[in-house]
């Protein structure tokens, strides 16, 4: 393919980040570290940010640059990753299956002069989702799966539990709630193409009290999940202060920084309801983790996960930006 893009010409090797706010995200602290740990400090990390639902011509300007200069390696990509595919899917060289059936991507990489696309979410959703819940939780438990979200990390979610060989490690049901109809639709034509005896409910949906009132309606132990950006790159949450958790329940934030409502929210039923709180740190690891690795090629070892890990967790809540 001819290169009709201006790309700017990188003095070291460079791993982009394209994002709302990157300057905020505290991978710009950790991201030295990691590279010290892999013997990588020659590589430098640069954020490009965009409008949430960019015009596709600035997602191109974006994969242009890596794809043309040498010294651009690859990219980590949130908030933009169906969009990013859908304005540059002729740009790439391969997909992966989880790319090709999810139509999103998180990873841009290069192999071989090829330019390559990955759907990591449900690698990473999958590794931090079996963290917190033990085997055959939904089997002993009878829980249900609410998504307030219906973007690629709640569809990742619902990919990997969808997977489990097991019963029990599977929810007999898992609802997605979401603002915009075209979410849910996107989900519902992904998830028609597995086979899976997961009931599955779309629920379209702005208005926080009514999300009140199905989370309500949850049955005890079940696992509550804001998969939006709301408290992150959007203000408020997705219910209200009156909304209450599933007894004994799981209250899943995806994000780690912002505002962070719903995870505040969660944590002051923490006691009453007996609820395990968790925060986006984890998916945070694993997801920025899996990507380095493939842009980098190197191989992620549990023992140097655990190095990384233990290398993010010492500038954990340093204030950036």
């Amino acid at each position: 393919m001819t290169n009709t893009y201006d790309t700017l010409k990188k003095e070291q090797p460079t791993f982009y980040f394209i994002g709302v706010t990157t300057k905020q995200s505290s991978i710009m602290k950790v991201f030295p570290l990691w590279m010290k740990d892999i013997g990588r400090e020659d590589v430098v990390i640069e954020g490009w940010d965009c409008k949430i639902h960019d015009e596709p011509e600035n997602y191109r300007k974006a994969v242009a640059q890596i794809k043309y200069d040498p010294l651009s390696l690859g990219a980590l990509v949130t908030t933009h990753k169906i969009d990013l595919l859908t304005a540059c899917r002729d740009m790439f060289d391969y997909l992966d299956p989880y790319a090709e059936i999810t139509n999103e991507i998180s990873s841009i990489s290069k192999r071989d002069g090829r330019l390559e696309g990955h759907a990591k979410d449900p690698i990473t959703s999958g590794l931090s989702l079996d963290a917190i819940i033990s085997e055959n939780y939904f089997g002993e438990t009878g829980a249900e799966v609410l998504s307030f979200g219906a973007g690629g990390s709640a569809i990742a979610t619902l990919l990997h539990l969808a997977n489990k060989p097991n019963k029990g490690d599977r929810p007999d049901v898992f609802t997605f709630v979401n603002r915009s109809q075209g979410r849910l639709d996107h989900a519902r034509e992904m998830i028609a193409q597995l086979d899976t005896d997961i009931q599955v409910n779309y629920v379209q949906n702005a208005d926080p009290a009514v999300n009140d009132e199905l989370m309500a309606k949850l049955p005890p132990k079940s696992i509550v999940i804001n998969a939006t950006g709301m408290g992150k790159d959007t203000p408020g949450s997705p219910i209200t202060w009156d909304g209450v958790f599933p007894q004994d329940g799981i209250a899943w934030e995806f994000n780690y920084r912002g505002e962070l409502d719903f995870l505040h929210q969660a944590l002051a039923q923490e006691e009453s309801r007996n609820l395990t709180v968790e925060d986006g740190w984890l998916y945070f690891i694993h997801g920025w983790t899996q990507v380095i690795a493939q842009v980098l090629h190197f191989d992620l070892t549990p023992e140097l996960l655990e190095t990384l890990s233990q290398s993010a967790s010492t500038v954990r809540g340093v204030p950036v930006g």
